[in-house]
C-alpha cells in the first residue's frame, strides 16, 4: 500500500484544479473550484446576431460549409478547459470562439488538440483556426496570420511561501520547469536566463521540459524543482481556489515575446479578413467584456483586433 505525503496530496489537489475535467474528474471537496464556474456551460453567444461586414469578408466555401472548426487544448482553466460534464468546453477561448463564429453566421466544432501541434495542424489544414492563449513570435508569424483579442502574461510560481526567497532575479542555476511548446519554453526563459543571468557570468536558468502543468505541480511539491514557469491567469485562478498551495513571484514575466495573445490562422488564408472583422465585432461586444468578467480575466481586455 503506497501512503501519500502532504506534498503529494497538495499537488494532486492542485492537478485536479489545473486540469480538472480535462481528466473528466468532478470536484466535491472544500479544494474544489467554484461549481458555479466548473458548471458554467451557457453559451455566451446566445442570441448573438450575425456582423454584416464580417460576413461579407467570408469566402464562399466556408458559407457552402456553414462551419468553422477551431483547434484548442481543453486542459488551461480559467482560459480552456472542460465543464464538470466532460464535453462542454468552456473558459474565456471557447467564449470568444463561439462569438467569432455567431459574428460570421457559422456553426463551431472544437477539436481539443495538444498545444504544440496545433501550429502544425493549422499549417497542414486540418483546423480553420484557434484561439487558445498562444503568443505571437516571429517563428508562429511565419506561418500563421495571428489577431490580437487579449492580453496575459508568464509568472513563475514558486514553493507556498516562498522559502528559497526567490525573485525573478534570482533564478539563475535553478530548475524552473515549463510546458512542451509553450511561449515560457520557447522564449521567455531563455530570454530571462539571458538577461537576468548569462550575460552577467551567472549560470543559466535550467528549464526543465515537462509535459503538462500537472505533472510540474507535482515536482514543485516534491521538491525536485524550484519554482514553474506558466500562464499568470491559470495559477492565479487556481491559487484562488486553494490558496496557500504555491507563491506567485511578480511581476509577470514578459521578456522574450509579447504579452498580447492571438487567434491563429493558416497565413495567408482566404478566412483571415472575415475573422479579423469577425474579432473586432466581438472586442466591440458587450459579451466580450461579460466573458472576461466571468472567469475573472477583467485586466485582459484590448480593444483593437490587430492583424499580425
Amino acid at each position: 500500500m503506497k501512503i501519500r505525503n502532504k506534498a503529494q496530496t497538495a499537488a494532486a489537489g492542485l492537478a485536479v484544479l489545473l486540469a480538472l475535467s480535462a481528466c473528466g474528474g468532478t470536484a466535491n471537496s472544500s479544494d474544489s473550484p467554484d461549481s458555479s464556474k466548473t458548471n458554467n456551460t451557457t453559451d455566451i453567444s446566445e442570441g448573438v446576431q450575425p456582423d454584416a461586414k464580417a460576413v461579407s469578408l467570408l469566402p464562399a466555401s466556408y458559407k457552402d460549409k456553414g462551419e468553422l472548426t477551431v483547434a484548442m487544448d481543453l486542459h488551461y482553466p480559467p482560459t480552456t478547459f472542460l465543464a464538470e460534464d466532460n464535453s462542454t468546453a468552456i473558459g474565456l477561448n471557447p467564449d470568444i470562439a463561439r462569438l467569432v463564429a455567431k459574428k460570421l453566421g457559422l456553426k463551431l466544432k472544437f477539436q481539443d488538440t495538444k498545444f504544440d501541434t496545433i501550429v502544425p495542424g493549422l499549417d497542414g489544414g486540418r483546423y480553420d483556426f484557434t484561439a487558445t492563449t498562444m503568443s505571437k513570435t516571429d517563428e508562429r508569424l511565419k506561418v500563421l496570420d495571428m489577431i490580437d483579442y487579449f492580453k496575459a502574461g508568464n509568472s513563475v510560481a514558486v514553493a507556498a511561501g516562498n522559502p528559497m526567497k526567490l525573485t525573478n532575479e534570482t533564478l539563475c542555476g535553478k530548475n524552473i520547469a515549463v510546458t512542451q511548446g509553450s511561449t515560457g519554453q520557447l522564449k521567455r526563459l531563455p530570454a530571462l536566463s539571458e538577461q537576468t543571468c548569462t550575460s552577467k557570468g551567472q549560470p543559466a536558468i535550467n528549464a526543465v521540459t515537462l509535459p503538462n502543468v500537472q505533472e510540474a505541480l507535482t515536482q514543485l511539491a516534491s521538491k525536485r524543482i524550484d519554482g514553474i514557469l506558466y500562464d499568470t491567469t491559470s495559477l492565479a485562478w487556481a491559487e484562488k481556489q486553494q490558496p496557500k498551495s504555491f507563491t506567485i513571484l511578480t511581476p509577470q514575466i514578459n521578456v522574450g515575446s509579447s504579452d498580447l495573445t492571438a487567434i491563429g490562422v493558416k497565413k495567408g488564408s482566404a478566412l483571415t479578413p472575415a475573422l479579423q472583422a469577425a474579432v473586432q465585432s466581438v472586442l466591440n461586444s458587450p459579451e466580450y467584456k461579460k466573458s472576461l468578467s466571468t472567469w475573472g480575466l477583467d485586466a485582459g481586455a484590448i480593444t483593437d483586433a490587430k492583424l499580425n
